[in-house]
């Protein structure tokens, strides 16, 4: 079947590359406009701190996402004129429509107004500059602007910049990587072709996916690099196979090549995306718009990189040819006609001298890569990890060194008393009062704002609310508990009347529902993968052991890729030169879609290795020289591939996000371990250990699954 398709392929190549060139031109239309579909909710539906922010939107009519934060900065001011300065701020405001102002307070020295408008985040951010200049002509120089929508505003230009010089840095990197592969010819230029058009297939394919579904304000940077890196590892493997198949062979047609290079390559390419698409589609299993997205965009990579394998890497395969692959004047690394000779194959017979050796060497360098795991801590979000030098976190430094980081992200108590006009009977004032009072007596609280006028009570009576100001931020483990003693011991002892319903909002509260959403659904996020993954590799390597192994040393890849996280961004290990934050915690978010996309890519070189092991055993090789065929033919591809990978993810580790940095140094460390001490090291040495059980499978197993054995086995199962 793959066969048919690659000829029909490779006759209709002009009609292909057409094709590819109208998507590619698509692509750079959804990039100049998938910018306005992004978002920044961190929202878990059907929660009780979603459910406290739909009354909040429905009867206080408070847009979270559409409220501008003011902060100014007084010394010593009369009562007078602050009141001016909320007069100001009010006339500034106007220049906005639908903007009121919902809050006012002073605290610490500073004046604190939220201005609400009914417009979503990206409509809302388009006016922030306009409200800045407003607050200048009203003689406010001082007055910084935040909120969602600023800090929309304000970081949106960073993030492009940051993807630039991440893409400027992969580029040269890859270029430079695949010269010294490939040699100078003109297969060089395959891969970034590969890339260009599925990068723009995969944007243009979110950009209509976020008219539908909440989309992060992430996406764009992270399917960039990350598909930039995946689109290279595979047309790295497509474009080696070919040339491997045309020069070893002077008289064999050109499109006879690329059917042999799709029959095994591509087969492997197909395979691979399988199992990064699967890790990647479990995230939707999550009950979090946020994560969702991030699965929903990440899957699309996977599978537009595997169509484009089958469509125009053979396409343009066609047109180079046998003279576009040759190098001219330098050769490049992976021309060397005798494999046998070169590094991988020194190691590989060094493994198999000394395999105890270097399984036990091997287990201890990872042993010390995981052992950070045990310090690692999660937060759901982290505002002070945003670049410094913007308004919006100015803004929110003043503040947080005024008054303290709480402020800017207080609790939300919203009490829904059934019926209109209780929110002032006796009962509810003194349930309100004492639950104020007992809260208040907790140390981790700063203030409890409330009152009997708005924006306390909303205009018909029934619903009343309560800020609960901490004195951490909203990820802090103080926070946290915070909000689990209020859900749990205050609010449950208010003393409100019978029916009253009682929901804990805010971002602190927000992010605790995120964090238990989460932590719930990753235990079977992970099960499920691996199931999955254990049934396609079954099929794939013929074999029981060899699945659970790549599974096994999967999972070694990703714990030292959490490992690394912790000592990078809590013990400040090389943060100095990587240039990164150094935070207590790391986002939740981070970790559970490292998982995903790590799981696929440490499966990809797993794959890309045993996979050539196994066609060597189908032809009837034993197992040491199947596993030295293996390593030898693909261990320069999976560190080339691996280390251009490392060069893209360099643009997240470089850029100005907490988030974006934590998940680029994690894969970036998980990859390269992954491709050095597990690929070149462990797993080859535990195939010498087990043998010939590497390539077990009972006959009953083998007829479920629809396989057959090679000769070798053949013979083996006789005997």
């Amino acid at each position: 079947m793959l066969e048919r398709w690659t000829r029909a392929v490779v006759r209709n190549r002009f009609a292909i590359i057409a094709v590819w060139l109208a998507l590619v031109i698509l692509g750079l239309f959804a990039v100049s406009n998938l910018n306005d579909h992004l978002t920044t909710s961190l929202t878990v539906p059907g929660s009780e701190s979603a459910k406290a922010d739909e009354i909040l939107v429905d009867h206080f009519k408070e847009n979270t996402e559409g409220t501008f934060t003011v902060l100014l900065k007084f010394k010593n001011a009369s009562a007078e004129e602050i009141a001016g300065f909320k007069a100001k701020i009010a006339t500034a405001a106007s220049t906005v429509p639908t903007a009121k102002i919902t809050q006012e307070r002073v605290l610490g020295g500073v004046l604190y107004a939220n201005i609400g408008t009914s417009f979503k985040l990206t409509d809302a951010a388009a006016y922030t500059e306009k409200f800045r200049e407003a607050l200048i002509n009203e003689g406010l120089e001082g007055a910084l602007v935040t909120g969602p929508p600023a800090i929309y505003r304000d970081v949106t230009p960073v993030l492009a910049s940051d993807l630039q010089r991440g893409q400027i840095l992969a580029v040269l990197l890859a270029l430079l990587l695949l010269i010294l592969l490939l040699g100078t010819s003109w297969a060089v230029m395959v891969p970034f072709l590969f890339a260009t058009a599925t990068i723009s297939l995969a944007l243009a394919v979110v950009y209509l996916l976020a008219q539908k579904i909440l989309m992060v304000l992430y996406i764009p940077n992270i399917i960039e690099l990350i598909g930039f890196g995946l689109a290279i590892d595979y047309s790295l493997l497509i474009v080696h196979r070919f040339r491997r198949e045309i020069m070893n062979l002077d008289d064999i047609r050109v499109s006879d090549a690329i059917v042999k290079t799709m029959e095994t390559a591509g087969r492997t390419v197909i395979l691979s995306g399988s199992i990064v698409s699967i890790g990647l589609a479990t995230l939707l299993l999550v009950p979090v718009p946020f994560v969702r997205s991030l699965g929903a965009a990440g899957l699309v990579v996977p599978v537009v990189s595997v169509i484009a394998a089958l469509t125009l890497q053979p396409a343009l395969l066609s047109f180079l040819g046998r003279r576009g692959v040759t190098p001219k004047r330098f050769p490049g690394l992976m021309a060397r006609k005798n494999m046998m000779t070169g590094m991988f194959a020194k190691i590989a017979h060094f493994v198999i001298r000394r395999p105890i050796s270097v399984l036990l060497f091997s287990l201890a360098m990872l042993a010390i890569a995981t052992s950070s795991v045990i310090w690692l801590q999660i937060t759901p979000s982290s505002l002070t990890a945003i670049p410094a030098e913007r308004e919006s976190a100015r803004a929110l430094s003043i503040v947080t060194e005024r008054v303290g980081p709480g402020i800017i992200t207080p609790n939300e108590i919203v009490i829904d008393l059934g019926e209109p006009n209780q929110a002032t009977t006796p009962l509810v004032r003194q349930a309100r009062t004492n639950l104020a009072e007992e809260i208040l007596k907790n140390p981790e609280v700063f203030v409890v704002a409330t009152g009997e006028k708005a924006p306390y009570i909303d205009g018909t009576g029934r619903y009343l609310r309560i800020f609960v100001i901490g004195h951490h931020d909203l990820g802090a483990q103080a926070s946290q508990k915070l909000v689990h003693e209020l859900r749990d011991k205050y609010i449950p002892n208010a003393g409100f009347p019978e029916n009253t319903q009682v929901y804990l909002g805010g971002a602190p509260a927000q992010g605790v529902d995120l964090l238990e959403s989460i932590l719930k659904s990753f235990p079977w996020i992970v099960l499920l993968a691996l199931a999955i993954a254990y049934i396609v590799l079954l099929r794939a390597f013929r074999s029981l052991i060899l699945p659970l192994k790549a599974i096994l040393l999967d999972l070694v890849s990703i714990a030292a890729a959490y490992g690394s996280l912790v000592l990078v961004f809590r013990f400040g290990v090389g943060s100095s030169i990587l240039g990164t934050y150094q935070l207590d915690q790391i986002e939740a978010w981070v970790l559970i879609f490292l998982f995903a996309v790590l799981f696929g890519l440490s499966m990809d070189y797993e794959v890309f290795i045993v996979s050539r092991m196994r066609e060597a055993r189908n032809r009837g090789a034993t197992n040491t020289e199947a596993i030295i065929e293996g390593l030898t033919h693909t261990g320069g591809v999976v560190t080339a591939a691996a280390i251009i990978l490392v060069g893209a993810l360099g643009g997240l580790v470089i850029g100005h996000f907490a988030g974006l940095q934590q998940l680029g140094v994690g894969l970036a460390f998980g990859i390269l371990i992954d491709a050095t001490i597990i690929r070149g090291l462990l797993l080859p040495s535990a195939m010498v250990l087990l043998g010939r059980w590497n390539w077990w499978l009972p006959n009953s197993v083998a007829k479920l699954v629809k396989t057959k054995a090679s000769p070798l086995e053949e013979r083996e199962a006789r005997l």
